[in-house]
């Protein structure tokens, strides 16, 4: 069964993330597909995340259907103009790529090559619309294609971002234009994701993100840096309190796993270095291997 498949049959979904190597050595990633094989229904790989160079997501994307599992690409508005964007769409589903997911993207800023230029030629909105008018057999402009994909167009949300209500009127936006399902920014307030599920459609089929705490400094700067992200004080006080601060971060992350199964459609693990414990923590939350 397929991701999209089990998504929309009601089953619940678990996700994960590569990110793709800076360079051209792909041995650790592969070691993470060993290790998260058989657990995940698929897993995101990031397009030059925190706008770093890396390898791009259409050939981490290939890579990780060679080693069977069904990856989900993401793809960003921030380095490409509308022709390259369709061109590498086009391209992924020529190479049996089917999921994508559609993000504005980091500020060239926060990477390693600030002086870039930003492309931004569309919104994420606007790409979404794209990937639903390439399935529909046309261009951007009108112009039939060769051939069509059929791609499962995701999004993004962050259910942290006040004031939420615009967050969730842009998401309806996106899911307007096409999108059919949503994966979220860690969450570690339950409550107030339920808030936020309850401002949207129940059909909508949302996964859940979750982020296991390495240390009290991560947890930390993630308050401070990272918008929609808020380690409530409980969460903190654990983690500095703990003799073990990893192991801390990781039964908390089971905790919220066990929490999120009965609030949404599925999670999404971003282990963030952690990536060999991914079996570990579904297992501890009570999630058998797929």
């Amino acid at each position: 069964m397929t991701f999209q498949e089990r998504l929309e049959s009601g089953k619940f979904v678990v996700t994960t993330e590569f990110p793709p190597p800076k360079g051209t050595d792909i041995s650790r990633m592969q070691q993470i597909a060993t290790a998260v094989a058989g657990w995940v229904d698929a897993a995101n790989v990031t397009d030059n995340q925190r706008a770093v160079v890396r390898l791009s997501p259409l050939g981490a994307a290939h890579i990780l259907q060679g080693w069977g599992i069904e990856p989900i690409m993401q793809m960003t508005c921030r380095d490409r103009n509308r022709l390259a964007i369709q061109s590498d769409l086009l391209s992924a589903a020529a190479l049996g790529i089917t999921n994508v997911l559609a993000m504005t993207g980091d500020y060239i800023t926060m990477g390693d090559h600030p002086t870039a230029k930003a492309v931004f030629d569309l919104d994420s909105v606007q790409l979404v619309s794209i990937i639903h008018g390439l399935n529909g057999g046309h261009d951007l402009v009108g112009n039939a294609l060769d051939g069509a994909p059929n791609f499962f167009i995701g999004v993004v949300a962050n259910p942290g971002v006040n004031p939420v209500a615009l967050q969730v009127l842009k998401l309806k936006k996106k899911i307007q234009a096409g999108a059919r399902f949503i994966q979220t920014q860690a969450i570690y307030d339950v409550p107030t994701f339920k808030e936020f599920m309850s401002m949207l459609d129940p059909d909508v089929k949302v996964i859940a993100g979750v982020i296991p705490l390495r240390s009290v400094r991560m947890a930390t700067f993630m308050n401070e840096n990272v918008p929609g992200i808020k380690v409530p004080p409980s969460l903190m006080a654990r983690m500095e309190s703990a003799a073990k601060p990893q192991d801390e971060g990781i039964s908390i992350a089971v905790e919220l796993l066990q929490q999120l199964r009965e609030v949404c459609a599925g999670v999404h693990v971003m282990a963030i270095g952690m990536e060999r414990y991914v079996p570990t923590i579904l297992e501890m939350a009570g999630f058998s291997r797929r």
